[in-house]
């Protein structure tokens, strides 16, 4: 098998990865599962001459230099991957990451209808988290699409490696990769408020100056989308403030109290009927919510969303609870969706997760999780 051959089967079986290690033979993951491709091991120098088909000389010469480079391919008009070669003990290897070439809608994701309130804000920050893998490039994607679609206003997106290419329709999108188009997220925000943005999305918000430059972006008049890896709503305004030195602390949650709009932490779980459907967690920046960030107050987060249903707010326990109720997932991938919330020590979560599989919810609300027949436009 050649690369374009493998790749190829990655499609047709639906696969998100596909897995190239020296001495194994190819590795697809399928519904989160992997399975090995029948075909003999590869060495690393089968695998260094496909990586190397695919790259450009530039490329070639940065990944010899530093034993690993991200970067994007095109299979025709077919799929787009986004690529990490890197090196290990018994020498090259690769991901392949699938990204499909045609955007899914926010109804094809089953997103909850607050995403959509979310897309049509004029300014504020929206922040998607979650582990590597929980779609949050195929949700921001989704909301790029819909503000591409119905509004007239420039998008530019500040991405390493640019993964889904959209076209401008009645938007204007502007694509730029870190690497290609510019030499870091940070040069490119500071850039970007000279370039009349309407919206801006960072590919990762990964140090102080990143975190810093969007949040100046949110308070001058943009609507920022940006992701972290963490895996609640909470934790991601834990984590955005404890960036910043302790002296900066109190200044940064006053920007954060005041630009804040949204958090959406998503995870995907296994269909019973095959294919993956998301379950958010959402945080929307009311009044209250924006009083307790001011007055450093974010355990107390946890009990607002169990609350605020009216709002579009719901829990990550809640959100697993509605898709088990609606026959989406089963039981026991309730369950260890529910175990892994728990092991988050997220507090209140903990005695709750054992109630979620019983069928209740905290305050016998539901925030409309989306998804029941979709979700299956997830990539990853």
């Amino acid at each position: 098998m050649d690369l374009t051959q493998l790749l190829a089967f990655t499609i047709q079986n639906n696969a998100s990865d596909l897995h190239l290690s020296a001495g194994s033979p190819p590795i697809i993951r399928s519904d989160g599962q992997l399975k090995r491709v029948k075909a003999d091991p590869l060495s690393s120098d089968d695998i260094r001459t496909m990586l190397y088909s695919v790259m450009t000389e530039d490329q070639r010469a940065e990944y010899e230099k530093n034993m690993e480079l991200d970067f994007a391919i095109s299979l025709g008009e077919k799929a787009r991957f986004r690529v990490n070669g890197f090196t290990t003990r018994l020498g090259a290897s690769a991901v392949f990451r699938t990204i499909p070439t045609e955007v899914p809608t926010m109804e094809q994701l089953g997103l909850p209808p607050v995403m959509r309130r979310f897309a049509e804000l004029e300014k504020g920050i929206i922040l998607v988290t979650g582990p590597t893998g929980s779609g949050k490039s195929t949700t921001l994607a989704s909301m790029v699409n819909h503000i591409n679609l119905y509004s007239s206003k420039h998008i530019l997106t500040i991405e390493d490696p640019v993964e889904f290419f959209h076209t401008s329709k009645k938007s204007l999108v502007n694509h730029r990769e870190v690497g290609t188009d510019t030499s870091s997220f940070n040069r490119a925000l500071k850039s970007a408020l000279r370039e009349d943005p309407d919206v801006i999305l960072v590919g990762e918000m990964r140090d102080y100056e990143t975190i810093s430059l969007a949040l100046t972006a949110a308070e001058t008049g943009h609507l920022v989308f940006a992701t972290l890896h963490s895996n609640s709503a909470s934790k991601t305004i834990d984590r955005v403030i404890d960036v910043f030195p302790t002296g900066d602390k109190e200044m940064v949650r006053a920007m954060l109290a005041s630009s804040l709009q949204g958090v959406i932490a998503q995870t995907l779980l296994r269909k019973v009927d095959g294919g993956r459907v998301g379950a958010f967690e959402i945080l929307v920046g009311t009044n209250a919510v924006r009083n307790l960030i001011r007055e450093n107050q974010i355990p107390q987060m946890y009990s607002m969303m169990q609350t605020g249903s009216r709002y579009g707010m719901i829990t990550m326990q809640d959100a697993i609870a509605d898709l088990l109720e609606a026959g989406i997932i089963d039981k026991d991938e309730a369950h260890r969706a529910s175990l892994i919330v728990a092991d988050s020590d997220e507090g209140p979560e903990k005695d709750y997760a054992a109630g979620a599989l019983g069928g209740g919810k905290m305050d016998g609300s539901s925030a409309g999780v989306g998804g029941g027949e979709s979700g299956g436009g997830y990539a990853f």
